[in-house]
């Protein structure tokens, strides 16, 4: 090849890893932590783009794509929990990681109920926050392979397009929850333990309870099953995890 070819055949490959960067949204009001974030995921490749105001934030993530987003819930003219409703309203399925004070748990709980993924308590370890970012992106890329499109009872998963059908009528699940439920899907008839599907979906870097397992299959018990409290498809085991019966 000639040089001058080689070095075009370079320059193009640059552009395109360029272009297929992960793209997160920072949406936080502190510059302190704002600025850390910023410099954190930068460092690790991510392209990044910042909010400080809700309003602005909300613009953003609903007029450009992003991969990623890690909302702070106290913020000025429009608070996080407010944006995420809207976002999920739109039919924006972005993952996002909330950001809440130390515990305050009933944050935490609205924030799963309004369709984020996941959440970190401040203070937080830039480690730990890392983990779950690369947590969250790992699911949602391994999501997007494989068997496009499931079917069971009453219910029609479409993977590839993030979408949920229960007899005819859409449903919406959060990346985590898709994740979980492919995860199922593709173990049928199977005893998973907590500790199993914690490493499998959360990944062994993040530290979470089993509880968190808990809180997501109840929540997909409530959005999939007939009925949440006498469940057909998702079965506990008791003291050991869950069962997936298609």
């Amino acid at each position: 090849m000639r040089p001058e070819v080689f070095s075009r055949f370079n320059f193009l490959s640059a552009i395109n890893e360029v272009t297929t960067l992960e793209k997160i949204l920072i949406v936080e009001d502190q510059e302190n932590i704002l600025m850390g974030l910023e410099d954190d995921l930068s460092l690790e490749g991510y392209e990044i783009r910042t909010a400080k105001d809700g309003l602005d934030a909300l613009g953003l993530a609903s007029s450009e794509h992003f991969n990623l987003i890690l909302l702070d819930i106290m913020l000025p003219r429009m608070n996080g929990f407010s944006i995420l409703k809207q976002l999920r309203k739109d039919g924006i399925n972005t993952p996002v990681i909330i950001l809440t004070a130390r515990g305050e748990e009933v944050d935490r709980v609205l924030g799963l109920e309004l369709g984020a993924d996941d959440y970190v308590t401040k203070p937080f370890s830039p480690r730990e926050l890392l983990a779950r970012v690369k947590a969250i992106l790992r699911r949602v890329r391994t999501t997007q392979q494989g068997v496009e499109t499931y079917r069971f009872g009453d219910v029609d998963v479409d993977f590839k397009n993030y979408e949920v059908r229960k007899n005819h009528r859409p449903v919406y699940l959060t990346s985590l929850e898709f994740t979980l439920f492919r995860y199922f899907a593709d173990h049928p008839k199977e005893v998973l333990s907590r500790d199993l599907l914690l490493d499998e979906i959360w990944g062994k870097d993040v530290c979470v309870d089993s509880r968190t397992v808990d809180t997501h299959v109840a929540h997909l018990r409530r959005k999939l099953e007939n009925d949440s409290a006498n469940p057909r498809h998702i079965i506990g085991i008791r003291n050991v995890g869950y069962k997936f019966i298609p």
